[in-house]
């Protein structure tokens, strides 16, 4: 296993991140424990949650995945073995996740009353990362183009508030650094340089979907990771399983996500299924399994700090974690970046 550094931390990350949103829903706890200690063995220091998982998120399963998590802490004895990243969530009508019964929003109060719910679940002291899941300003994200931008007004707290409440936090021990999720480079700087002026943390990654039928990230993030050292955590390498190949020509394996919620038609377009098609061709004529080659693409990315890979068995997951030993070619990335060319981006 390869170890990246997060951001001007003095952490280092292991290449391959556990990502962690199917326990508690698709996974039990047993299987989440297995998941974990597997991932251990092979080196993988870096697991990511969220106050909001387990996904699909309903009030019934919030939480589940960082209780999880902090079950197997409590067993194994084994938090010093793990760099932990959780989340918490932007501005939404979700009115379960605060006591108030309110809509989510990145205040000083919700933030405050997130990350000590958070510790709890984890049984843990502190949080190496933590996370805004999402902005609290309104922007076209989860399936939005990433191209086309248009203005909303609506209310949100303006980012060196946020700032100010993350650093009480920092300071309070609570948490070791904090970072970015599902933001936009305009948003990455603002966060930077509020940071710079006024003194407060400085964020460290951030979190956005990256893989091969969505590479915007590489449209402005990509420069913003090299300069300011705000590395990239990818999240759906496998564009939530497309890229394996199972769900071609229609197919839908049972227990698979799109079988259980039917959420990932940002997948389905004609163009979509084009590039997935031939990406999975790509694979086969190398010898390749299509979800290795698909999760090495992304790990193997400069801009890249750690690629947030997640299964719903043990099989799935060892083909992830092992990815990292697929040798990237010269030929294979001419290929790829040929297609590409044909049709870029085309499940933002």
């Amino acid at each position: 296993m390869n170890y990246r550094k997060l951001g001007r931390t003095d952490l280092k990350v292991s290449e391959i991140c556990l990502g962690t949103m199917t326990w508690g829903e698709q996974n039990t706890e047993a299987e989440g424990h297995e998941q974990m200690d597997y991932a251990l063995s092979e080196g993988v220091n870096f697991f990511d949650t969220s106050e909001m998982y387990a996904v699909p998120p309903k009030p019934e399963t919030q939480g589940a995945t960082e209780k999880i998590i902090g079950n197997w802490f409590k067993t194994r004895k084994n938090r010093d073995k793990v760099i932990l990243a959780t989340k918490v969530a932007g501005r939404s009508p979700m009115n379960w996740l605060r006591d108030e019964k309110v809509g989510t929003e990145q205040s000083r109060a919700q933030i405050t009353e997130a990350v000590n719910k958070s510790l709890k679940r984890l049984q843990t002291d502190y949080i190496d990362l933590y996370q805004l899941h999402w902005p609290d300003r309104p922007i076209s994200l989860f399936g939005g183009n990433g191209l086309t931008y248009k203005h909303v007004e609506a209310e949100s707290h303006p980012i060196h508030e946020i700032l100010d409440v993350l650093n009480d936090i920092v300071k309070a021990g609570k948490v070791r650094h904090i970072a970015l999720s599902n933001e936009s480079p305009w948003g990455t700087m603002k966060f930077v340089a509020e940071s710079e002026s006024r003194g407060l943390p400085r964020v460290q990654s951030i979190q956005n979907a990256y893989n091969l039928v969505n590479r915007t990230f590489e449209l402005g993030g990509a420069e913003i990771a090299h300069q300011e050292q705000v590395g990239l955590l990818a999240y759906s390498p496998l564009a939530q399983g497309y890229l394996s190949g199972k769900y071609q020509n229609g197919a839908l394996p049972q227990g698979s996500r799109k079988q259980l919620f039917n959420r990932l038609q940002r997948y389905e377009s004609p163009q979509g299924n084009a590039a997935i098609d031939a990406y999975v061709a790509i694979a086969k004529k190398h010898g390749l399994d299509a979800s290795q080659m698909a999760n090495q693409f992304v790990t193997t990315r400069s801009f890249v700090t750690s690629n947030i890979i997640g299964a719903t068995t043990m099989e799935q997951l060892k083909l992830a974690v092992t990815s990292r030993h697929v040798k990237w070619t010269d030929e294979l990335e001419k290929e790829i970046n040929a297609e590409h060319a044909k049709q870029p981006n085309p499940c933002p």
